[in-house]
């Protein structure tokens, strides 16, 4: 497939035209290969993730976490290398930052509320002016202890838990990455349990006042599952060849 066709498709897809991010989002760095066959699906754009995936022999590799961010101005230093990386291997870059959190369908909240049993009743989280989070009843009620090894085993992560609320999880607020500031917001939305991905010290006590059940299960297991749920996708829309490359940060 032809690189413009597969980025005008995607850019569509997932609404990158639409979602404020914090960087330019989509096609970040085009590298001389304009025909896709295979790509490469990961969380970050790491030097280690970047030479694994051309090894595979990706055209494009897919990732979460891109390269381009607020206050970029050189492509010089650990920028420099990445992009070096991708133009020497012919490796393309496409990277859907906000527009994969919020994506009704392979975003990594609406995933992981599916992967959870959640009747998903609302979206909530909205930093830049778009919803990111997902938010509703557990189909089946289920013990905290019990849910928490459930997150563990499906996401091969060690949740850290604050368990200052109901035993029995009925309702949940979900937002992946850093959430640990929205344990209010989560409470006003009925939620006796917050899970998101990085813990913070400075929310502990939020957590107490409010009554609140935080899973953190770690920026970076939380984050997984929508670029997977892209490559299935994309996979099966457009018949393209996919492997995820795990290169867990336990963060």
């Amino acid at each position: 497939m032809k690189r413009d066709d597969l980025v005008t498709y995607l850019d569509e897809y997932l609404r990158i035209a639409e979602i404020k991010d914090y960087g330019p989002q989509g096609l970040q760095v085009e590298s001389g290969n304009d025909e896709i066959l295979k790509i490469g699906l990961a969380v970050d754009a790491a030097p280690p993730v970047i030479r694994a995936a051309a090894e595979w022999g990706a055209d494009m590799l897919l990732v979460h976490h891109g390269v381009l961010w607020r206050g970029v101005e050189r492509i010089a230093g650990p920028l420099g290398e990445r992009v070096r990386l991708f133009m020497e291997h012919g490796v393309n870059l496409y990277a859907a930052h906000l527009p994969l959190d919020a994506h009704p369908d392979v975003g990594n909240n609406a995933v992981l509320a599916q992967m959870l049993g959640v009747n998903v009743a609302g979206t909530w989280a909205s930093p830049n002016g778009t919803p990111l989070g997902v938010w509703g009843e557990m189909v089946e009620k289920r013990p905290l202890s019990t849910l928490t090894t459930e997150i563990n085993d499906k996401l091969d992560t060690n949740a850290r838990v604050l368990a200052h609320g109901s035993q029995t999880v009925s309702n949940i607020a979900i937002i992946s990455g850093f959430g640990a500031d929205l344990v209010a917001e989560a409470k006003a939305l009925g939620a006796d349990t917050l899970l998101t991905g990085e813990t913070s010290h400075a929310n502990y006590w939020a957590a107490s006042d409010y009554g609140m059940n935080v899973i953190f299960a770690g920026h970076y297991a939380t984050e997984t599952v929508g670029v997977q749920a892209l490559g299935r996708h994309l996979a099966q829309k457009l018949e393209m060849e996919t492997q995820f490359f795990d290169f867990p940060t336990k963060m």
